[in-house]
């Protein structure tokens, strides 16, 4: 079965209650790191065995220069925790590995590759790179340039971090698939398009319940 991650009811209104395609649940984990790996430790601890695929999805913002534009489709290649270590005015030095642990995380590189052949046959032009998840989200395009530039970001979220570590620590397969809402420049949301990323999003969520076959 596959396990559909979103952050909120919002992003996973367009595929609840669809009946079609590979087995599959639904399971909102909240905003932020910690809510998410909470929830999701919890659950995946319930229904232990029974999943083939944690499918994470969603909006995201996009680093300026990264390729990435408003209502790109994203697939993450590996995910890491953006601002975690200590916060410089112009820098994040990250902390020793040996006192905090991995902070990058690669996601499944075979689901990520049939995505990708997949959508793109679909016609969807799909951006691969690495996601950057961060505890507050960027508001201004200063910030964004420093963690696009400290992690070769292609776009940053809040939640895809701890959902690649939990699904880590279960061995179980994850896969992220984000939708650009808006760029990360100085806050503006006039600029943003939440409504219609939400939407493709979902498109491509369940075009991958019906087509991506367990591996």
């Amino acid at each position: 079965m596959i396990l559909l991650v979103a952050a909120t009811e919002m992003e996973a209104l367009p595929v609840a209650g669809k009946t079609t395609g590979q087995p599959h649940a639904l399971f909102i984990a909240g905003v932020g790191p910690l809510e998410t790996a909470v929830r999701l430790t919890r659950r995946l601890g319930e229904v232990r065995g029974e999943i083939s695929l944690v499918l994470n999805f969603g909006v995201a913002g996009a680093y300026g220069g990264s390729g990435a534009d408003l209502l790109d489709i994203c697939l993450a290649e590996r995910e890491v925790l953006g601002d975690f270590g200590i916060c410089h005015a112009e820098r994040i030095e990250p902390f020793d590995g040996q006192l905090a642990g991995n902070s990058v995380f690669p996601l499944d590189p075979r689901y990520l590759a049939r995505a990708a052949e997949m959508l793109g046959e679909l016609d969807y032009n799909c951006k691969k790179g690495v996601f950057v998840t961060v505890n507050g989200a960027s508001a201004t395009a200063r910030r964004g340039a420093m963690l696009r530039a400290a992690h070769n970001g292609l776009c940053e979220n809040m939640e895809g971090a701890a959902v690649a570590r939990v699904c880590e620590e279960f061995v179980v397969p994850c896969l992220e698939v984000r939708c650009v809402s808006n760029m990360v420049e100085d806050r503006n949301p006039a600029n943003w398009q939440l409504a219609a990323a939400v939407q493709r999003c979902g498109q491509v969520v369940s075009l991958l319940i019906d087509h991506l076959a367990p591996i």
